[in-house]
């Protein structure tokens, strides 16, 4: 942790498994029955979830996929690069950042089951939140091949 900025330390992250560093900040009460889900979860999901997610310089997260649909938002720091497809060798780039004019995008959607990865484009630490919906769990996770 002694490699991160102080304004990262007071985030409390932790290395997350793809990459990274993350810290869980909520959690939904309301609970999602595995009978209303599609058939491919295994049980009941929490109705939403969300995490801070920080990529330093040179950083990139793992190709994974998530079960559920994934809503990433932008924070601060540089651009962030972040390649989505259904398979990974037809991935398309898209970029997430504040500067709109420049064909940045400050939030974009990953779609259920699509794989995923993101690297910052520049030389700064990106930060972003991410919302799962229904509800992250480590079930409905799962590591790619290695990232290049």
């Amino acid at each position: 942790m002694s490699d991160l900025p102080e304004w990262a330390r007071r985030l409390e992250l932790s290395p997350h498994p793809e990459g990274g560093w993350y810290r869980e900040t909520w959690r939904s009460d309301l609970t999602v029955p595995q009978s209303v889900l599609p058939t491919d979860y295994a049980g009941p999901r929490n109705a939403g979830t969300a995490i801070l997610f920080l990529l330093m310089a040179g950083q990139q997260s793992a190709w994974h996929t998530v079960r559920s649909a994934e809503l990433w938002l932008y924070h601060s720091g540089g651009p962030l690069l972040l390649e989505v497809g259904e398979e990974q060798d037809s991935a398309e780039t898209h970029l997430l950042g504040a500067d709109i004019m420049a064909g940045e995008n400050p939030q974009f959607v990953v779609p259920p089951g699509y794989w995923q990865r993101a690297r910052p484009r520049d030389d700064q630490p990106c930060l972003v939140s991410c919302v799962v919906v229904p509800g992250f769990d480590f079930a409905d996770f799962a590591l790619g091949a290695p990232s290049d």
